[in-house]
């Protein structure tokens, strides 16, 4: 269940605020009148314009749907080594805070304004993911949404359903190779708070990513800027860097990344080098946000793929546009 706590306190402050206005309206001196009584009606009106706009962000926060794709993995050496290439260089940095892919992390706190709290799951055994079928698991990574039918906020605000069904499939069959570790995190995991449920009521929030039922495919991998391409979209590096990748701007969910046009003057060794270790050519760190440490678990061949996108695939597609 969301928390609802502010919303009862903003419901019960709002019911007052109406009957302390209804008193001061009954008051003999026009002045009282007038000042308590506008003032209290003017603080009402604003309490029952935000409860109105909470109860509709509640009920956005109930919406997303989206069927259970009818799917059995059979989970080969090959799925289940793909499988773990993505949750090392990808998963992890949300659901591995403590312990690998334990979860327990609030990504409510990296945020711009306090909406939420957003705790990533524990995906081993010891989580609720034992529970799920093959084809819960799959919505969960392509359209946000958990076995019970809960909004996985986060997740549906990322990326991870770009990931192609061949890759979704590897990587819940490496999942489902997993020694229970942890313990079991919160659920649900995503939590409005009453500025989340406002903002969301309002339309400032998106409520995720188009839920698709269709099919994703992947370019075949290799060090090329089609593949580079792909590995961009489904890393999020778009949520942070701007859809173009030219820079982030003021009020987008995830946290305002530079353009990365700069990259185009770093040679391929410095790149690697740079999502290796956190520091550029210049040892400038990258930062915190920067998910570095996972981004440079790729392969060398994943990584040049990003490098050829990053300083030569973009221009190319925009000539041909």
């Amino acid at each position: 269940m969301p928390d609802l706590t502010g919303m009862t306190i903003l419901t019960v402050s709002c019911a007052s605020l109406i009957w302390l206005a209804l008193r001061a309206w009954r008051v003999k001196s026009p002045l009282l009148r007038w000042s308590a009584g506008g003032l209290a009606s003017l603080l009402a009106m604003v309490a029952s314009f935000l409860v109105v706009l909470s109860i509709s962000g509640l009920s956005r926060a109930h919406t997303r749907s989206a069927p259970v794709p009818e799917l059995k993995i059979t989970g080969t050496p090959a799925q289940i080594q793909r499988g773990q290439a993505i949750v090392d260089s990808f998963c992890g940095a949300c659901h591995s805070k403590m312990d690998r892919l334990t979860g327990g992390r609030d990504m409510g706190k990296d945020l711009s304004l306090p909406i939420g709290s957003f705790v990533s799951s524990n995906l081993t055994p010891a989580g609720q993911l034992r529970h799920w079928s093959d084809g819960e698991i799959f919505r969960a990574i392509r359209n946000g949404i958990d076995a019970d039918g809960h909004w996985l906020v986060i997740m549906s605000y990322t990326n991870t359903g770009k990931l192609s069904d061949e890759d979704t499939e590897s990587l819940i069959a490496y999942l489902r190779t997993q020694p229970a570790a942890g313990t079991a995190t919160v659920d649900p995991p995503d939590q409005f708070s009453l500025l989340g449920f406002v903002m969301l009521g309002s339309g400032l929030l998106p409520t995720g990513k188009p839920v698709f039922t269709g099919v994703v495919t992947s370019p075949r991998k290799g060090p090329t800027a089609e593949y580079g391409e792909y590995i961009s979209r489904y890393q999020d590096c778009r949520e942070c860097h701007g859809a173009d990748l030219n820079g982030g701007k003021p009020g987008q969910v995830g946290p305002i990344g530079p353009g990365l046009n700069f990259v185009t003057q770093w040679k391929l060794e410095e790149f690697i080098d740079t999502m290796r270790t956190g520091t550029d050519p210049y040892g400038h760190h990258l930062g915190d946000q920067m998910p570095w440490r996972f981004i440079g678990r790729m392969d060398d061949e994943e990584l040049t793929a990003l490098y050829e996108y990053l300083t030569h695939g973009r221009d190319s597609r925009s000539a041909a546009n």
